[in-house]
Formats: structure tokens, sequence, C-alpha cells
């Protein structure tokens, strides 16, 4: 009941709020619309009184605009020309608008459409309701912005008052009928005193013992009932810890790859930032989705799991690389390319070789070398990625693709142990499969072999330019 009177109090007031708080923009957004109105018929039909003719310069227009206009309370105006401050609103007007420098850059921004736009807009000063009107006469080349901003913020400050007030009332009648209810239920579940001492050994990190089943029949359910619920939140708990495992190995690869990107990012390079914009973005939605699928990995085999469609190979391993720059300092190349279109999953494929890449760099020295290729072989196609670092031992080859499983010689402190079973499930939603050729101290290959799902003119070939860099 207390739960129940609590979310209903949420719920009326955050609604009625709601409703008031859209009610008063809607009141601010007349106002600057009424304002907008009455800039357009000062344009459209004024005169400048200093001339006696119409209009002819942006500026004239704005500066009449804004000796014309009389702001209510909480309601500033702002006129830029060339990215500056070209008027401002009387001195008896108290929302400077021209002292708010992110307000002024929204300002500047949004008047490149050259249309009126009406928006909300934070800054770390306020929240304004702000229309901004770009201002151009023909004849003249010159082009103002004039801004009418609302201080939403003291608009909604005597709202949001009432409803502190209403949440406070709300509370404290809350809190009288909670301490009401406390003692009659602690009257009525007094038998129960000596089930709660035994329960309250049980922990998160003891969660092996079970309260003992015995005393009255209700008592004796009630106890059966406790034990059930122990072994289910036992096992949510470890899927907990696993499911977070899973997700802190799984995002560090994208992670690292987007920072490694931004701290190489050119800044007075258009072309490069772009570049690291996309590639980011990229990054950003495969981490998205690697968290709603980790909990599911075991299911791989789910419809849904993978998206097939046409990919160029070539393209695909260019874009790999790309990507894989930024796992660690390592000598990047590509020995061997496919040319040709294969069915496959891009972002599952490409989330398996970074995986692979990832790996290479951790069990690898600074500047060694890594390289990737594609080769077809007896209708499959083998994706792999060839590192130079301390090698696996044929004795964990055989147990490495299993979850949380580490090789004997690795050197990880950290991590989940998930990285080549995620590539696993990967290559076998596409009916493919892993393999790996390794020598200790060498160095290992993996491979991932995928059967090609449509018909491809491909070749197997390895282009090198003038610097000696495979493509």
């Amino acid at each position: 009941m207390i739960l129940l009177t609590l979310t209903i109090l949420v719920a009326s007031g955050a609604s009625m709020y709601l409703i008031q708080r859209g009610q008063t923009i809607a009141r601010l957004d007349d106002s600057l619309s009424r304002s907008v109105g009455e800039f357009r018929v000062l344009a459209q039909e004024g005169v400048n009184p200093d001339t006696g003719q119409s209009f002819t310069k942006a500026e004239d227009l704005a500066y009449v605009a804004m000796q014309r206009s009389l702001p209510s309370a909480n309601e500033g105006l702002v006129a830029l020309t060339e990215n500056r401050v070209r008027w401002v609103a009387p001195d008896h007007v108290e929302l400077r608008l021209e002292g708010d420098q992110q307000l002024l850059d929204f300002i500047n921004s949004s008047a490149d459409s050259g249309r009126v736009s009406l928006a909300t807009v934070n800054t770390q000063q306020r929240e304004y309701r702000v229309v901004v009107i770009p201002v151009k006469l023909d004849g003249d080349s010159s082009e103002v912005r004039f801004a009418l901003a609302y201080d939403m913020s003291a608009e909604l400050l005597s709202l949001t008052r009432g409803y502190v007030v209403f949440g406070a009332v709300g509370l404290g009648i809350l809190a009288l009928a909670s301490l009401a209810s406390l003692i009659m239920v602690r009257r009525l579940l007094s038998p129960l005193t000596s089930l709660e001492k035994t329960a309250a050994r049980i922990t998160e990190n003891q969660l092996d013992e079970r309260v003992p089943v015995e005393g009255t029949s209700d008592l004796r359910a009630l106890a059966g009932s406790f034990n059930e619920m122990v072994d289910h939140l036992q096992f949510s708990l470890q899927a907990q810890r696993q499911l977070l495992d899973d997700v802190g190995h799984e995002l560090r690869t994208p992670i690292t790859i987007v920072q490694g990107h931004l701290e190489l990012q050119d800044n007075e390079d258009p072309e490069d930032v772009r570049h690291t914009q996309e590639l980011s973005l990229d990054e950003l939605s495969r981490m998205n989705l690697l968290v709603d699928d980790i909990v599911t990995i075991a299911q791989a085999n789910r419809r849904g799991f993978v998206h097939l469609e046409k990919v160029d190979i070539s393209g695909l391993l260019d874009d790999i690389l790309s990507k894989a720059r930024g796992l660690g300092p390592r000598q990047w190349e590509i020995r061997e390319r496919v040319s040709g279109e294969v069915m496959m999953d891009p972002q599952r494929i490409t989330q398996a070789m970074l995986q692979l890449c990832s790996n290479a760099v951790k069990f690898s020295s600074t500047d060694s070398r890594i390289d990737l290729g594609a080769t077809l072989s007896d209708g499959k196609l083998r994706l792999w990625v060839r590192d130079e670092g301390i090698g696996i031992s044929a004795a964990d080859q055989t147990r490495i693709f299993g979850r949380f499983a580490r090789g004997s010689n690795g050197t990880r402190s950290e991590g989940s142990g998930l990285g080549l079973s995620i590539v696993q499930a990967i290559a076998s939603a596409h009916s493919g499969q892993v393999a790996v050729e390794s020598r200790e101290g060498e160095g290992s290959t993996f491979s991932i072999y995928l059967p090609l799902q449509s018909r491809a003119a491909a070749s197997s070939t390895s282009l090198t330019d003038s610097t000696g860099e495979h493509h």
C-alpha cells in the first residue's frame, strides 16, 4: 500500500507538472511567435525613422525592432552580425543574452539555414526558449541574426516550487503511514524472528547456506520458498557477474579503437576529422550491438544473430585494417586479398577479426608485425590474422576457444577470456569455423573459415606499391 501510494503521488505529481510545464512552454512559444509576426510586419510595412523610407539595411531593421520591443519579465534580445554582437537590449532588460557565449554560438549556427528557428537551448548559465530570425534585405549583402529568448528556468521556478511543496507534504504523509505500518507489521511477523536471524547469515558472498525447513506448516512453506528464492538469487548473481565480465571484455576493443584514432586525429585536416568521426560512430554503433547481444552469446544460432548481405571482401579488409591500427603500435599490413562479394554479416565479421587483432596486440611486442589477409580455397573464404607474438602451446590450442579459457603461457592479468569464444560463435553463426596454427615463441595465425553463400568471382592477389606496403 505504501508503494502504491508513492506510485500514485509520483505519477499524479509528475503528470500535472509535465502538463503545466507544457502549457508554460506553449505560452512562451506563443509570445515568441507573436514577436516574429511583429518583426515581419515591421520589415514589410515599416519605415526607417531616420530616412522616412523603407528599410534598406538589415542592421537598421534590427535596431529599430529592438528599440520598439518591450521585453517581458525573463525575456531578452540580441542582434548579431558576422558572428559578433551588433545590438543589445536596453539596460533595463535584466536577461542579458550577450553574456552567454554558448547561446550566441547557437544563434550563429541555427541561422545558417536562413529560416526562423524556435528551440530550447541548455547552456552552463541557464535554459532558454529562443527564437532566431535571420534578417537579410535585397540589395544589402550583410545579414543580421535577431534573437529573442526567455529564461525558462525562471519561468518554471514558481511551478517547480509548488511541486516541491506538493512532494514534501506527500512524503510527510507517506512517512507517517510507513511508521504506522511498521508497528503493525512487526507485531504480525514477530514469530518469524528466528527465521530472520538465520536468513541474515546469507550474504552476497555466502549464498550456500539455506534456512532450515522446520516449524509450523506456514513457516515450513515460507522456509521452502525462501530457499528457492536464494537458489534463484545465487544463479542470478552468477549470471550477473558473468555478464559484467563479458561486457568489460568486449567493450575494451572498440573503446581502444575510438580512443586511439581520436588521439591521432589531425584537427586541422577536415578529411581526417571526417574519417575519424565516421569510424568512431561506427565503433559506437558496434558497441551498442555488443551490449545487446553479449547476454545471448551462448545462443549464437538464434535467428537474427547475424544479418547476411553482400560484402566486398577487399573493402572489408581495408575497414578492418583502419580500425585495427588504433589497437596498438604494430606494423599492420594486408598480405593477401580476395576481390569479389560474399554473403556475410560485416558487423559480426569485423567484430571477430578485431578481436583476433586485439589478441595479437596483447601477445606481441611493440612494433612487431601483424598481418591480415583473405584467401579462397575449397569453396571457403579464409580470413586470417598472423602475429609474431609469444605463440600458443600445442596443449592450449585445443582449449583456448572455450569460454573463459586462457593459454598457460599468456600474460593477461585481466579480462573474461571470452574473446575467442565470441569469435567461434560468430563463425558458427555463419556456418563456419575457427582454427589456429601456432608455435611457442614464433607467433600465431588465427583463421576464420566461412563457406561461400553465393557465387562470387574472386582471386587471391598480393599487390605492393612503391613503398613496399601491401594493399
